[in-house]
């Protein structure tokens, strides 16, 4: 079995071209005749084909993508990866859109005791000063950025650190760019620092989303901060529809 996985591998980092036997057998590091027995027996199942000058994926590998396409839910396996993280297992971390110059919060993994502070699922917060929003309105360019929060209102002072004005949030959302992740510096509730990225939704019709996590103000060094901002790229990475084409992205 784990020779047939490492061969459907290697026709698959292959696409469009017949691979030859003889190539897959220097690939698994195996004779022909046991890599001929492990073709016959994948061609059999339809999950590859032989052709003039080798082997190619076949028409099973797409009921298998699917299958398993049909079944994804972003918010289930985020829920998955959080628990199997293990830098983020610990924490809190959740889920958001962004709702004019508001962000909304879909899904918490709970991790350790849950802040008293913390957003719940429903919650409704202002994205300027929440790490989950300025991940969101970092998508955006600066032109929309400001007309979503041209009003006084989106910049309510819930603690000293709150971003106040445009100039502040354009500012940190330039550097969320060139980092990968925004940072909220406490700016929603004292003691609690978030990190977060944003995440395209697998469909293109839906809202695009952000995962932030809150950690303590008293554990956010630098390190522990690079630490789960990583973590949470390798997240949105394993949420991400690869199967989405460049023109998807536009829309």
């Amino acid at each position: 079995m784990g020779r047939a996985a490492q061969l459907l591998a290697l026709l698959a980092a292959s696409p469009g071209r017949e691979v030859p036997l003889h190539e897959l057998a220097a690939g698994l590091g195996a004779a022909k005749s046991s890599t001929l027995a492990v073709c016959v027996a994948l061609e059999e199942a339809h999950l590859i084909g032989r052709r003039p000058n080798g082997y190619r994926l076949g028409r099973a590998v797409l009921d298998l993508a699917g299958a398993y396409l049909s079944g994804f839910d972003q918010l289930r396996s985020f829920y998955d990866l959080c628990g199997d993280s293990p830098s983020l297992a610990r924490e809190v971390v959740q889920i958001a859109i962004l709702d004019g110059s508001d962000v909304i919060y879909l899904a918490r993994h709970e991790g350790r005791a849950p802040f008293r502070f913390s957003a719940g699922v429903g919650s409704r917060f202002p994205a300027a000063s929440t790490a989950v929003g300025q991940a969101l309105l970092s998508e955006l360019d600066d032109a929309e950025v400001a007309a979503r929060c041209a009003d006084p209102s989106a910049f309510p002072r819930l603690t000293p650190h709150s971003v106040q004005d445009a100039p502040h949030l354009l500012a940190s959302l330039q550097r969320a760019r060139g980092r990968g992740y925004a940072i909220d510096q406490e700016g929603v509730h004292p003691g609690i620092v978030g990190i977060a990225v944003p995440l395209a939704p697998w469909n293109p019709a839906d809202a695009p989303m952000a995962v932030g996590a809150s950690i303590l103000a008293s554990e956010a060094t630098p390190e522990r901060i690079r630490e789960v901002g990583e973590a949470l790229l390798t997240l949105v990475s394993s949420l991400t529809n690869t199967l989405r084409s460049p023109r998807d992205e536009g829309r």
